[in-house]
């Protein structure tokens, strides 16, 4: 093998850049077949050949079945933004908006269901959906409250946990339980308990939220 050879081959060693049509495909297969099938029998395997790619490629991106889980129900809400509206109540309605549009997409109930019980059973997925899933989203209603706060629309010193489990839990429970709608009137009249709840008196405050 002639220098050139190796120094060429040397160069390449570190492997071609990720293919992003394959992380979409894996992702959105995986989101597929959770809804379909849900967490028990949800297998690489399927993931590889309705994806259209290695199972070697899957393990390079996400070396275990829980990993890739988590990694697929973050995938919806990865792209949060924190919204400046100018008001507590925009921002809150904004976010609470965009929490419907994701639980209202296909499979999104029978997604959460069984990914809710095999947290019950699996730790390593409960904990891996935990700081991602659900700790993008509670820091993004963390920020707002916050905000609300320093604002002057919410009560300093409120629970903050109880105010994060209160914007979302109806949304799961009508999702999960009820089967009740998820729609923007359920949006806003949760932001509308929370200010009423977590407000400020209105005789102390100055414009109101």
């Amino acid at each position: 093998m002639s220098s050139e050879t190796s120094q060429v081959e040397g160069q390449r060693r570190p492997g071609r850049p990720r293919d992003e049509r394959a992380d979409a495909a894996i992702v959105a297969a995986a989101l597929e077949l959770l809804g379909e099938v849900g967490v028990h029998r949800f297998r690489m395997d399927d993931v590889a050949g309705r994806a259209g790619v290695g199972k070697a490629t899957i393990y390079r991106r996400y070396p275990s079945k829980e990993r890739l889980v988590a990694a697929a129900v973050a995938s919806l809400v990865s792209e949060i933004a924190v919204p400046d509206t100018g008001s507590t109540r925009g921002d809150l309605r904004s976010l609470m908006r965009d929490a419907v549009a994701v639980y209202s997409r296909p499979h999104a109930g029978g997604l959460m269901a069984g990914l809710v019980e095999a947290m019950c059973h699996e730790p390593a997925l409960a904990a891996a959906v935990r700081e991602g899933f659900l700790a993008t989203r509670r820091r993004a209603l963390e920020r707002v409250i916050e905000r609300g706060v320093e604002r002057g629309d919410l009560a300093a010193g409120l629970d903050l946990q109880l105010a994060l489990d209160v914007l979302g839990g109806p949304l799961f429970y009508r999702l999960l339980i009820t089967g009740g709608p998820i729609d923007g009137q359920l949006a806003d009249g949760v932001v509308e308990l929370i200010l009423t709840g977590f407000g400020v008196p209105r005789g102390n405050h100055p414009k109101g939220a």
